[in-house]
């Protein structure tokens, strides 16, 4: 069996769950970390059994024989970590959402990979939580019919700003966050965007930037598709780490929540079936959120094959440009208050 070498940069909140997910991955093996603040990265190292450990990335390209390498800092940093992994000659770039601060800089990076023959991929992982998975392959079946009108939901009332203050000053908050979740999943289950109109608000009077974000999306197959994104919601059943979705049919509808968790409902004019997403457990992820942790594994392992195998990834710097695009078509469109034409927005 083949094993990558590869190096995670940052080892923040995220990192333990992501080098966890790798960790079920007998094909990748974690040689080295980097992080700004040295014994954070020593703590992570002592964890998971990693043998070299870094402040200085620079020194870590110059130092390590590297396959792959996946980028889980602050947004803000992508950009330049990308840049010094294409310079250090990395043909096989993993960067944590959201890919970039801006459009253009996400369309910077995806440029500069493209020239120097790397790949680039974008650890956007909700598209591939099992009950999302499932829900695409049921509404594939043809049970449902052809869809023409769907909704996608995050409603949550999670203490975000409590436990990551500097989510407060961002001046770009929810859509950035969560939207690109959200989005990538419209994107996985109904395609391409053609138009769409968008509304923000900062509900918490703390912040700088916007709590809520509601989209009225129009498909290129002409399918009305809404979202709803609140860090300001108190509500029964409460959406943090996982989503809400709704599609009708022309032979039925099928849901996934808000009620029991992970479960789909499928109706027809004849019954309505239900189905409850279940999940193995891990010592490394936490048994609450285990939709999300367990889901790092799939798109590793999506990415994993596609640089041992040459098979298509998912979740290319090429297709998550496209939900980039949207969460900023999304600001604009809040901004001037208009209807925004994607094919138009660069």
């Amino acid at each position: 069996m083949k094993q990558l070498r590869f190096a995670v940069l940052g080892c923040g909140f995220w990192s333990k769950f992501q080098i966890g997910a790798w960790s079920e991955i007998p094909e990748a093996k974690l040689v080295a970390l980097y992080n700004r603040t040295k014994s954070k990265a020593e703590a992570m190292a002592e964890r998971f059994n990693v043998p070299a450990v870094y402040d200085d990335a620079e020194k870590l390209f110059a130092s390590e024989n590297l396959d792959f390498v996946d980028i889980i800092t602050d947004v803000d940093t992508h950009c330049k970590f990308v840049e010094m992994a294409v310079n250090a000659g990395i043909k096989h770039i993993i960067c944590q959402k959201p890919m970039a601060p801006d459009f253009k800089t996400a369309k910077y990076m995806v440029d500069i990979c493209n020239k120097a023959g790397a790949k680039l991929y974008v650890h956007d992982n909700y598209r591939w939580q099992a009950p999302v998975r499932r829900f695409k392959e049921i509404m594939e079946s043809g049970i449902i019919g052809k869809p023409f009108k769907a909704k996608v939901s995050f409603l949550s009332g999670f203490p975000v700003f409590d436990n990551q203050p500097f989510l407060k000053e961002l001046d770009h908050f929810i859509l950035t966050d969560m939207g690109s979740h959200v989005y990538d999943i419209c994107r996985y289950l109904f395609g391409e965007v053609s138009k769409l109109w968008c509304q923000t608000k900062a509900v918490n009077p703390t912040i700088k930037g916007e709590d809520l974000a509601v989209t009225m999306m129009e498909m290129r197959n002409g399918m009305p598709l809404y979202t709803e994104m609140s860090y300001a919601s108190i509500i029964e059943n409460d959406m943090f780490s996982t989503v809400n979705i709704q599609v009708e049919g022309d032979k039925g509808s099928l849901t996934l929540g808000p009620g029991t968790k992970f479960e789909i409902r499928t109706t027809t004019r004849q019954e309505t079936i239900s189905e409850i997403v279940k999940f193995p457990s891990y010592e490394w992820a936490d048994p609450d959120y285990i939709v999300n942790h367990e889901s790092g594994i799939h798109i590793n392992r999506n990415i994993l094959d596609s640089i041992l195998h040459g098979t298509r990834a998912e979740n290319t710097g090429e297709d998550n440009l496209e939900t980039v695009r949207l969460v900023w078509a999304s600001y604009e469109s809040a901004k001037k208050g208009e209807l925004i034409e994607i094919k138009n927005f660069n």
